[in-house]
């Protein structure tokens, strides 16, 4: 089957829209580092809250791009790491966080100007 992420109905979309989520982003470039536990990560990505970020790490799960680890302890001690998969989206994620960090300055002047002839 060919893939076409510009057709309405291409599952392709779906992956799209998981790895332009914010929180999806985050949680991979932490994972690609090293293995992490789910409090680990609740306090490293400030703001997320604990609900989000477990929707996110079991969708990030279910499309095989982090693997989940659970050891039998009290309480449940869970580790997540990145799987093959999702290693090869680091460099892409990556660059664009590094993009992002790097634009700003730009990126707000130009809201500033618009928002001043808006």
């Amino acid at each position: 089957m060919e893939y076409n992420v510009f057709a309405e109905n291409c599952p392709t979309r779906l992956v799209l829209d998981r790895l332009a989520d914010k929180w999806a982003v985050l949680v991979l470039t932490l994972l690609s580092q090293e293995t992490k536990r789910f409090n680990q990560l609740r306090r490293e990505i400030e703001g997320v809250s604990q609900k989000v970020l477990s929707q996110v790490l079991k969708k990030l799960e279910r499309d095989g791009l982090i693997a989940r680890r659970a050891f039998a302890t009290v309480p449940v001690t869970v580790e997540y790491s990145i799987t093959d998969l999702g290693r090869t989206l680091t460099s892409t994620i990556g660059a664009l966080a590094r993009w992002a960090e790097d634009n700003m300055p730009e990126i707000m002047a130009a809201q500033m100007r618009y928002d001043a002839t808006a």
